[in-house]
């Protein structure tokens, strides 16, 4: 699970990944409508598109001469999941942490 986890925080850590991540959420979209946001070369663009499909975060199919890319909602739902993890984790460090504070005695160090 935690390399399958790396491959997605790899997915997500560029701002054009995200960005595609973001666009996909309103619904699938062509390749050509993808790019068109995003001021670099198609090459350059279709490996960022390719990183995403590998970490299984997008689809994508052919319709005709037109590639439509899909999100993949499952890896998503798996990074949240991990994330409320290690909130509640946080959160109740921080509780313990909170309670300890009020209950010193100014006096003491």
């Amino acid at each position: 699970m935690a390399n399958h986890l790396d491959t997605l925080f790899g997915a997500l850590s560029d701002p054009t990944r995200r960005a595609v991540i973001e666009r996909l959420m309103s619904g699938p979209a062509p390749v050509s409508d993808l790019h068109r946001d995003h001021d670099m070369a198609l090459p350059s663009f279709l490996k960022h598109l390719g990183r995403l499909e590998a970490a299984g975060l997008v689809r994508s199919q052919k319709r005709g001469r037109t590639r439509i890319v899909h999100i993949e909602a499952a890896p998503l739902a798996e990074v949240e999941s991990w994330l409320a993890r290690q909130r509640a984790l946080w959160e109740g460090r921080l509780d313990r942490l909170t309670a300890l504070a009020e209950n010193m005695d100014p006096g003491e160090e």
